[in-house]
């Protein structure tokens, strides 16, 4: 499929609407049922082919790229605005399309295309790490500026410097959304930051001393010693009855 054939998928109308008609579709057809609304028009129901979806969705560009939807032969310049997909299959539920001409303004979410960390001096210089705090970021403009991506050029970052939103270098008639409302300072999320890696220390575990066990004595009794055990006392009396004992045999 060339980079063209991505852009332009065909659909079919879809009269069967419904839970159970969308899982007929994706079970026993390999369908994916879709919505395209917006532009002024009645919201239509449509099916995809399942294994183009997937093909299409490899390349990063279609989500952000004005497609082409082949209608029963009449096509129509449309955005991806909603994506539902399986929780572990690698499988499409559900998919949403918003009709644009070249002369509306959309807001949508674009990637962030990082380069140059070999070459910032935080990482080269320093031994430190590049940390990503944003992938993508949600844009305004007119569909026909719609770029592809936003590249950051990190190439000068040093140890411990991070990038704003502000610091992004946008197209021309590129604006961000979250700027659009006031507030500038309160939206400007950090997008990118170079920090030196965190040192995970070997926990120290205490040697195990030696336990002396003692005998607890209650109170008022000795502990018997091993003299005590090994021959009791003889009292008087024992001592003249086995004098008396001795004398009989005599």
């Amino acid at each position: 499929m060339t980079a063209a054939a991505i852009f332009e998928l065909t659909a079919e109308l879809r009269h069967d609407q419904g839970k159970g008609a969308s899982r007929r579709l994706r079970r026993t057809h390999d369908k994916v049922p879709a919505i395209l609304y917006g532009g002024g028009e009645a919201p239509t129901a449509l099916t995809l082919d399942h294994k183009k979806v997937l093909h299409a969705l490899e390349n990063q560009a279609f989500y952000s790229h004005i497609l082409t939807l082949n209608i029963a032969g009449k096509k129509q310049k449309v955005v991806l605005k909603d994506l539902q997909r399986h929780h572990f299959k690698k499988a499409i539920f559900h998919m949403d399309f918003l009709r644009v001409k070249a002369t509306d303004h959309i807001n949508m979410h674009v990637p962030l295309h990082f380069i140059g960390a070999e070459n910032a001096p935080g990482v080269k210089d320093s031994g430190g790490i590049v940390n990503h705090r944003l992938i993508d970021v949600e844009i305004r403009c007119l569909a026909s500026a719609l770029p592809e991506f936003i590249n950051v050029d990190i190439s000068h970052m040093v140890l411990d410097q991070t990038l704003h939103l502000s610091d992004l270098k946008l197209p021309k008639g590129v604006e961000i959304v979250a700027f659009l409302h006031g507030h500038a300072e309160e939206h400007n999320y950090p997008v990118v930051s170079i920090h030196l890696p965190r040192r995970v220390e070997e926990e120290v575990v205490a040697p195990v001393e030696e336990v002396i066990e003692t005998e607890v004595v209650p109170k008022g009794k000795e502990a018997k010693t091993s003299a005590d055990t090994a021959a009791p006392e003889k009292t008087p009396e024992a001592t003249a009855t086995g004098d008396k004992e001795k004398g009989k045999g005599k």
